[in-house]
């Protein structure tokens, strides 16, 4: 998912993709514009992406304010509260929501299916490079 957001962006800017593991506060700083991707865990975002806001939070609070963001949810089920979590922690970066979460639910109920690699049908993935191209054009354009 966040593989075709960050493609279809890279056709309208210079666009850079980066797992939460790897993100540092640095990285938030020199960005112009957000796309969160994050899998939803126990309904919530997972684990990876909590550290990931544990860790920046605070160090660039006061320093984002009003840049664009969207966000993406691989849901087992609903994804909602995990989408809810985003949301609040750019509310309080004072980031611009410039869409509606997109929520990708794989329906996985099972251990197996959860445990499983999942696979992003091909119209889920199309929506994934909407909101990228949109998210880039919008940057590009300097409407966001």
């Amino acid at each position: 998912m966040a593989e075709a957001a960050a493609t279809a962006a890279r056709a309208e800017i210079e666009t850079e993709l980066r797992t939460a593991h790897e993100s540092e506060p640095k990285h938030i700083l020199d960005a112009d514009g957000y796309i969160f991707a994050a899998p939803e865990n126990l309904a919530a975002i997972a684990g990876i992406m909590k550290d990931f806001y544990d860790r920046c939070y605070y160090p660039v609070l006061g320093r984002i304010e009003g840049r664009p963001y969207a966000q993406m949810v691989c849901a087992g089920s609903d994804g909602e509260n995990a989408a809810r979590q985003t949301a609040r922690i750019a509310t309080g970066w004072r980031l611009k929501e410039v869409q509606s979460p997109l929520i990708v639910c794989t329906h996985a109920q099972t251990p197996e299916a959860i445990l499983a690699e999942k696979t992003i049908s091909e119209t889920d993935l199309a929506r994934c490079r909407e909101l990228g191209a949109a998210m880039g054009a919008g940057l590009a354009m300097g409407v966001f």
